[in-house]
Formats: structure tokens, sequence, C-alpha cells
């Protein structure tokens, strides 16, 4: 069995055959988002456009100029706070920022005095832009700062800057998940329609931010040639349907565009923290639904918070048995038997995992290693390779949408924030809904579990009794209530209420 090979620098291709090449712990779902944003707006004219092999193409912005002026310009401040004249000020300030700049001319200057009326304006508008970053203060590089998506002017790739001013990928905060997002959402019956939506909301040109950073950015600048997406192995599937739903729903949403993205961002971090546990799910073989057991954290230790985090757990470590299983499936080929079955087992099975998963390398010896050791072999690699970036998604990924803690606990469980709540709410929920088929609808889309009707099967099997669950689904009612989220009628009907859609009060 031949599988598409892979070509990216990897050694062995076992976790991108079940998730893609790539989904990688430290590009949070922000950032992920970002880099959606960078293939998207390359292919702005005709969204989702996607080549017969599957792979999409696009060119990137880098932006160099914005960025050494938002994040790699200490003078600025010093320089704005001078009285002097303003001509002197843009004269001592370029020369300072070109002291420390890196692949800029003087002539990547000049476009700045025609567009800002004096030295102070350009100050206030780089701090107004500096303002608005993800992550301003971190110690990151300053090539991997991004500020807000205002619109394409405020898009660009991560890059790795070296003493001459070339820029690099290498792929630690822009790992190629952003890439898979946009082959997901390309794949989805309605991306035509998320695609209108897309270009009305984020890429209206004539935005005020958007045209500040175009200010201070000039020209665009581009990647020198077209990139590659990376490999995403599902067919069409219902999570990328239903990621793309919640898209169009936020986006037809009456709230400001920077409201919005905030939510894009959780329901992208979700759909894709789910797409992770399904996959693994199917791996092993696991056809029981999906059950993520929240608990609405309160001072009350109960029944709930150890059940959902034995389920936080069990998803935990779900994507190490995956991996294991889908190495130890290859024993089962028919190719694999006739391998055995050869004059040379060894080197036959060799080939067989050589076209699964691109392993072993070609110069190794296969003199001393049996069939098995061979798979045994390739369980450690690719075990040892998953725990350090993909087996840390769950976590990593869970936390950062909100929707797991040890808040209260010494144990991590599946616990939702507030944040995470209010995208709850702005994705179910178009117009009045009842608080039960709010909790209904969160089981059926996403495998969330907070009451006694959808938990029902801890119930039955003496995990937890009914009234625990009945409880914090009590909780979740008052959490939603204190958001004003939630519309009581009386102590047995409530409202779930969306305040941005016209249905809504």
């Amino acid at each position: 069995m031949i599988r598409p090979r892979i070509h990216d620098n990897i050694s062995f291709a076992v976790d991108e055959h079940i998730w893609g090449h790539r989904l990688h712990d430290a590009q949070l779902p922000h950032l992920t988002f970002l880099e959606f944003l960078t293939v998207y707006a390359s292919n702005v004219a005709q969204p989702f456009q996607v080549g017969a092999d599957g792979y999409a193409e696009y060119t990137p912005q880098r932006q160099l100029r914005l960025r050494h002026i938002l994040f790699n310009n200490p003078h600025i401040d010093t320089v704005a706070r001078r009285r002097v004249a303003d001509d002197d000020k843009w004269s001592e300030w370029t020369r300072l920022f070109l002291d420390g700049a890196v692949g800029l001319g003087e002539h990547d200057l000049d476009h700045l005095r025609d567009v800002f009326d004096c030295f102070d304006d350009f100050a206030r508008a780089v701090d107004v832009l500096r303002s608005s970053a993800f992550e301003a203060n971190s110690n990151k590089r300053w090539s991997s700062k991004f500020v807000f998506p205002y619109g394409k002017a405020t898009l660009y790739e991560d890059l790795k800057v070296d003493s001459n001013g070339n820029g690099t990928n290498d792929r630690n905060f822009f790992g190629r998940t952003g890439e898979l997002l946009y082959l997901m959402l390309a794949r989805a019956q309605r991306a035509s329609e998320l695609g209108q939506l897309l270009n009305a909301r984020l890429f209206d040109h004539s935005t005020q931010l958007n045209r500040l950073a175009q200010a201070v950015q000039g020209a665009p600048q581009l990647a020198n040639s077209p990139k590659k997406t990376g490999y995403l192995p599902a067919g069409r599937l219902a999570r990328f349907d239903r990621m793309c739903e919640d898209w169009i729903t936020i986006l037809s949403c009456q709230m400001p565009i920077e409201d919005a993205i905030e939510h894009l961002v959780r329901s992208a971090g979700l759909n894709l923290l789910l797409y992770f546990i399904e996959q693994g799910k199917a791996v092993v073989g696991d056809t029981d639904p999906l059950e993520l057991l929240c608990e609405i954290v309160s001072q009350d230790r109960s029944k709930v918070r150890t059940l959902s985090g034995d389920a936080w757990q069990h998803y935990q470590t779900l994507s190490t048995r995956a991996v294991r299983t889908s190495i130890q499936g290859v024993s089962g080929l028919p190719e694999w038997h006739q391998a055995l079955a050869s004059a040379n087992p060894s080197e036959a099975c060799a080939e067989v995992l050589s076209g699964m998963f691109q392993w072993p390398p070609q110069d190794s010896s296969y003199a001393n290693k049996t069939p098995q050791g061979l798979v045994d072999e390739l369980i450690e690699d690719a075990t040892s390779r998953h725990s350090k970036h993909l087996g840390k998604v769950h976590s990593a990924w869970s936390r950062a949408i909100g929707l797991s803690s040890r808040r209260l606990s010494r144990r991590t469980r599946y616990a939702p924030d507030d944040r995470f709540l209010k995208t709850l709410v702005v994705t179910l929920v178009k117009g009045p809904m009842e608080f039960t088929e709010f909790l209904q609808m969160a089981k059926k889309r996403y495998g969330l579990i907070c009451g006694e009707v959808e938990g029902v099967r801890f119930v039955k099997d003496n995990l937890v009794d009914q009234e625990a669950l009945s409880d914090n689904a009590a909780k979740l009612q008052s959490r939603l209530l204190s958001l004003g989220l939630l519309r009581r009628l009386s102590d047995a009907c409530a409202f779930v209420e969306n305040p941005f859609t016209n249905e809504a009060g």
C-alpha cells in the first residue's frame, strides 16, 4: 500500500497520515487564524480554490517595513517627545532606526513623509497599531509579532530574519496549521458562501486601521515565490462543514469585526481540537459518541469534576494510542503477509513500511532486524516524536480556547470559561433558544455535556447521580444569566439569547 509522499523535511510520516502536515502545539488558535488569513489573502479574488492534487498555492506578504517600524523601533517615542523642529525629528529617527534595521534602505522610508503631515502623527499611528498587536509585550523576536488583522495590509507570514535582512520560515509559530484550516474550509459545502462573508467583513480595504497600516508599510512586500500548503489527508468530513457553518453564523451576526474575529479564533480552535480527537478515535476504532463532560466551576467539589478530569485524560492520551494503532495495523495488510513469505522478509517488510510511513531511511541496514523489530522501532521513534509536539495539542489548545482548566483542582478537566461560553452562544443561538435545546445542540455539534439528559450514559453506568448533573446544568444557567446571555421566564423555563442577532430580545 503506497500513500502520498510528503516532502517537507520530515524523517517519517505517521502523524501526518492521521491528522495532516501539520497540527502543532506551539501554534495556538490565534496564530492558526493569522496563518489562515495569509493564505486566504493571497487567494481573496477566488477564495478556497484548491488544485487537483489537494493543495493550494499562495504568495504571502512579508511587510518587513511595517513590522520593523512597529516592533523593532525603540527610538520613536523618545524622538517624538523631543522639542525640536519636525525635520530634525524625521532625520534623527531615520538615522537611529536604520542603524538597528536589517534589509531596509533609506529609500524604503521615503513614503512616510508623504503620507503623514508631521512626525508626531506618524508616532501616534505607530502607537495605535502597536497597541493592537497580539502578544505585543512578549519576548518573541520582532519578525514573529503580529498586528491585529484589520485587513490585508496587516497580514504577513512568520519569519526569521538574519543579519543581512534575509527572511526564512522556521515554522515555529506558523507551523502549517493555518494552511490545513484553509484546506478544511475549502472542502466544506458552504465554502463559497463563507468566502463572500470573509471578503465583505475582513477584507474591506477602506477600514481606517487597514489604511493606517498601509500608510506605514507603503508598497506591499511579497515572498519571492509562491508556496504550497501542507498535506490534509481526510476527504470531506462533517467537522469541516460544522466549522464552516459556525464561521458563517459568526460573520452574519451584528457585531464589530474585532469581536467577530475573537469568536472565529475560538471556533477554529474548538473545531480543530474536535477534528484532532475524532481522527484519533477513527484510527483506534472507537465508535462511541464524542463526550466531553464539562464541569461548570464552583467552590463545591462534585463527582462531575472527577469525571470531567477523567474525560480530559482519556482524550489527552488518545492520540498516542492512535499512533501506535496506525503502525501496528500494517501487520494486517496483505502486502505485509506477502513480505513475510518472501525470500528476504526484513527487506520486503521494510519496503512495505516505506510505502506506508516513509520509514526506514533508504540507507538503513535491515540485516539484524526482524519484521516485528522494524515495527517496534518505528513505534518507538513515532511515539517519541509525537510526544514533543502533536501529543501536546489537546492540552495546549483546550486551555487556549478556554475549554479546560485546573482552577480549584489539581487535575486539568473540561471547565469552560466565560469567553468560551460566549462563543458557544454566538455559534449555536440564532433566535431565543430554550436552555434544554441549547444543551442538546452543544452535545450534538461538539460533544459537550453539561446536564442530566445529555449525560444519561454516565447515570446509567452508575458513574454519577442525576442530581449532580442537574446541579451542574443549573450552574451553567446561572453563569449564562450573569453574562446577559439567558432570560428566565420561570423556574422551569429559560431562554438562551444571542445579543448579536436581530431575532434576540
